[in-house]
């Protein structure tokens, strides 16, 4: 992995920590954080345990730690939002997400922070899925669900380029965080997806970083409940507002033309067809040409008008930064 040699202590770098139930692992995470980290912000979720009281004894010893406490447990997406509000009150150039479980302690800033710094990219995000033998010491439960849940996060926020959207490693740079709606980004388990949802919707770029695939004994955070049946009715949502935002409200293009007239010709075809299958089927005879020939004509016809729509939207991945490939100045 390359390493990037710049002096990054001149940048006003944000670090934001979610925490929850981390008493074991929150001192060697935040001890871990390299010096050109100008910030570090913790956020205690309302955790039951005593990471709040550790992190307030670390505070005293290291002045970069800001400590912000939930009174109700907000979720992953809740704790981050307040980082994020936090961060933009200290005029963070570039805020990175580091869990607090320090899953995440043996990994690099830098290749993370270099697009950013350079003006190559919006947001960088970990992937491990570059990384075929570190790969091998991911459970197998959490590649499969990767894979399946990276195609529909693919789909659903238009990011076909990215890949392992469940990686919680990323870093934004300030361009992009400032113009967020944060109320539309899931304060849960959705975080990741929805703000990715986001990004789409502001033209940002977004570019993968390899990382290792790196665990040990912690439990994993991949639900089979939530990824079965809770995240589809929300990607579905989310696949629709963008197609609608995206394709008809922001620019009507092409691609929704197809989209306008391709739809209505393949759901029609098939249910004639469908319809006309039972009704001569019941009566025993054949179904003339001209009726088999309509259902047919229209659900090709149709179907080759989505994949077209499809094949645009696959090119239509953002491709210039918001900070318009300017080089971050020195804070």
């Amino acid at each position: 992995m390359k390493v990037f040699s710049a002096n990054l202590e001149q940048y006003n770098l944000v670090v934001v920590i979610p925490s929850y139930k981390v008493e074991k692992q929150i001192e060697e995470t935040l001890r871990s954080i390299p010096e050109f980290i100008r910030n570090i912000i913790v956020v205690d979720d309302a955790s039951p345990d005593d990471t709040g009281k550790i992190v307030a004894q670390l505070q005293k010893k290291d002045s970069r730690i800001t400590l912000i406490t939930h009174a109700i447990n907000e979720g992953v997406g809740g704790a981050m939002l307040s980082g994020f509000k936090k961060a933009l009150e200290l005029n963070a150039q570039i805020v990175v997400k580091i869990d607090g479980d320090g899953q995440m302690s043996q990994y690099d800033l830098r290749p993370l922070l270099e697009p950013l710094i350079l003006g190559e990219a919006d947001f960088t995000k970990g992937n491990r899925f570059r990384d075929f033998n570190a790969l091998k010491s991911m459970p197998l439960i959490r590649q499969i669900g990767n894979i399946g849940l990276s195609f529909l996060v693919k789909a659903s926020t238009g990011y076909w380029n990215c890949f392992d959207p469940t990686n919680g490693f990323f870093a934004i740079r300030y361009e992009a965080l400032k113009t967020l709606s944060f109320d539309r980004i899931h304060k849960r388990f959705f975080f990741e997806t929805s703000l990715l949802g986001e990004l789409y919707l502001l033209d940002a770029f977004i570019k993968d970083i390899p990382y290792p695939a790196i665990y040990g004994n912690e439990v994993s955070n991949l639900s089979i409940r939530k990824t079965l049946f809770e995240f589809p009715p929300k990607l579905t949502l989310m696949f629709l507002r963008r197609i609608f935002l995206k394709k008809f409200l922001f620019d009507f293009g092409i691609d929704a033309l197809y989209l306008s007239s391709g739809i209505p010709m393949f759901l029609f075809g098939l249910a004639f067809g469908i319809i006309k299958w039972i009704k001569y089927a019941r009566l025993g005879v054949p179904a003339p040409t001209g009726t088999i020939m309509i259902p047919v004509v229209l659900v090709i016809l149709g179907f080759q008008l989505i994949l077209a729509a499809i094949s645009i939207d696959l090119q239509a991945i953002p491709e210039t930064p918001l900070c318009s490939n300017k080089k971050m100045t020195s804070f």
